[in-house]
């Protein structure tokens, strides 16, 4: 089984370290290489341009990928989405010029767009019934309102820093995105990829949450399951010989310093408290 990943760019890290955390190790995947096996004999890792990706799975070159939601939409290619990874969050916006005064979609009719996402950009104001001459641009797309090529744009963006800095303010948000797993409809339900997508979620699932065991008096386990609701209930086993219970939960990441102080202070001792690399629900 093949999965498309990004080679380059912001996406590239993150998706690495996630399949590494799931456990699909890459061997001999240097910088500059296509492809890299996996510890996994049946999985082999693509690398690819993230706009590309979509194309590869629909075409068969790959029977998964990973890549942005924004890419898939702007591909206009037919795919399953299996999983959101839940990184790489952006907004696609349109905006236009702070001085333009323009605050509604409506007010953009008969004028000019510019953007590196001309699909989604047609279906946006299409879906609006609004007409607009649309301008695909490869780059520095926030300067074409600047330069009369453009009464607006379409762009991406993560924190809004460099519109403002381009004096751009934002109109409406044109789409909502993340890095997504996704796969051709041909392969899904096959128990490979479903091996896959549940390691990757297992490592989703696992963010942010922390394993808790302790040791407290039987007589006060009703106190610490007050404390330790758990993921369904903490799980309690009887320790042989004495009036003692262990408890084990996972609890938030965030809640961890003030469960400690409440478990304490109903008899709880001998605490621990560990990461969680994978979380199968």
């Amino acid at each position: 089984m093949r999965i498309a990943v990004p080679n380059k760019g912001r996406l590239h890290d993150p998706t690495i370290e996630l399949l590494e955390r799931a456990g699909l190790h890459l061997v001999d995947g240097a910088d500059r290489k296509l492809y890299a096996d996996t510890v996994d004999p049946d999985v082999t890792v693509l690398f690819a341009r993230s706009n590309d990706i979509p194309e590869y799975i629909a075409d068969g070159a790959a029977d998964l990928g990973i890549t942005g939601y924004d890419q898939v939409q702007e591909s206009t290619v037919t795919l399953v989405e299996l999983l959101d990874l839940g990184y790489g969050a952006c907004d696609i916006v349109l905006a236009a010029p702070e001085e333009s005064g323009i605050t509604d979609v409506s007010e953009f009719a008969g004028g000019t767009i510019a953007t590196e996402f001309p699909n989604i950009t047609r279906d946006f104001f299409a879906d609006r019934e609004i007409e607009v001459d649309v301008v695909e641009v490869s780059g520095a797309t926030e300067l074409t309102p600047h330069v009369d090529i453009a009464d607006g744009i379409v762009d991406i963006t993560s924190t809004g820093t460099t519109l403002r800095m381009n004096r751009l303010a934002v109109v409406d948000t044109v789409l909502s995105s993340s890095v997504r797993l996704f796969a051709s409809e041909e392969v899904v339900g096959d128990p490979k990829v479903e091996q896959v997508a549940t390691a990757l979620e297992s490592v989703i699932a696992a963010d942010g949450k922390r394993y808790i065991m302790l040791n407290a008096p039987e007589a006060q386990l009703a106190a610490v399951k007050e404390v330790l609701p758990g993921m369904g209930g903490p799980t309690v086993m009887d320790i042989a010989g004495t009036d003692q219970v262990a408890v084990h939960a996972v609890v938030d990441e965030s809640k961890v310093f003030e469960t400690i102080n409440a478990l304490k202070a109903v008899g709880a001792s001998d605490l621990l408290v560990t990461e969680i690399e994978r979380l199968i629900e």
